[in-house]
């Protein structure tokens, strides 16, 4: 049971290491990329789940939306 919580640990960790990244990459403003490193920081599974659905976008991304 240790090894599983140990395994879903990291996997939060490296989810929430590569959703800094792609906040800090982002080109929105400094403010708001503040804001989400700090959330995802905060609140691990939380934060990372609300930056899934209404985090900056890439411009790739949002180009096939318009």
């Amino acid at each position: 049971m240790d090894v599983l919580r140990g395994l879903l640990s990291l996997i939060i960790l490296a989810l929430d290491i590569w959703a800094i990244v792609h906040v800090v990459r982002s080109r929105t403003d400094t403010t708001k990329k503040v804001l989400w490193v700090l959330l995802i920081a905060v609140l691990p599974v939380l934060g990372l789940i609300i930056w899934v659905f209404m985090g900056p976008r890439s411009a790739s991304s949002s180009a096939g939306l318009r």
